[in-house]
């Protein structure tokens, strides 16, 4: 997700997005209001939610795939708890860090176009997870590359998910993340698998 992340920062730099950026900024509600909510998600395969496993290869395979394949942004969508977030860690050139809080629905929106002229394959290569009752903390470490046969990926990274068990299947509440830097590498333990 963070490479997909930082193209999309990018393009809206170069004032791609710049329209669809101030006509999402102008919607939201005032600082007052309380924060809005997405709408209740599709319907979920029971096979995408049944377990940990499930969800967390579901995410992955959701987001996955040549530019000639429509990603199917349904699907995305019905692994979230309405109100879900994506937090992508961001690093400035000056080297400043920020963090950057999107729904579901406007990741899809953002990166919809990407995906249509870039291919992107994402795969779990380890995970440290801890669970108590039905919370799941995943440290889930990712590489990215341009086709899912490419040798060497083009970013690693770490997705650490929160997952959510409501008693008949698992929904993502957030997924942070943050890219791999050569002045940040990833440690031995987080490349083991489990």
């Amino acid at each position: 997700m963070s490479h997909v992340w930082r193209a999309l920062c990018l393009v809206a730099v170069l004032g791609w997005f710049g329209s669809a950026i101030q006509a999402q900024e102008a919607a939201k509600p005032s600082k007052a209001a309380a924060p809005s909510v997405t709408a209740a998600a599709p319907a979920a395969n029971p096979s995408d939610v049944a377990s940990i496993d499930a969800i967390m290869a579901a995410t992955y395979d959701v987001i996955s795939g040549p530019p000639t394949k429509k990603r199917d942004w349904d699907r995305f969508r019905s692994l979230f708890v309405p109100g879900a977030r994506l937090i992508p860690v961001d690093e400035a050139k000056d080297g400043t860090l920020s963090t950057k809080m999107i729904s579901p629905d406007e990741y899809a929106t953002m990166a919809d176009p990407y995906f249509a002229k870039n291919g992107f394959a994402e795969r779990e290569v380890s995970r440290k997870a801890e669970r108590y009752g039905n919370i799941a903390q995943i440290f889930s470490t990712y590489e990215s590359r341009h086709d899912a046969s490419d040798a060497k990926p083009f970013a690693r990274g770490i997705n650490s998910f929160q997952l959510f068990y409501d008693g008949k299947r698992w929904w993502v509440v957030t997924i942070y993340w943050q890219e791999e830097t050569p002045a940040n590498p990833l440690p031995k333990e987080f490349l083991l698998a489990p």
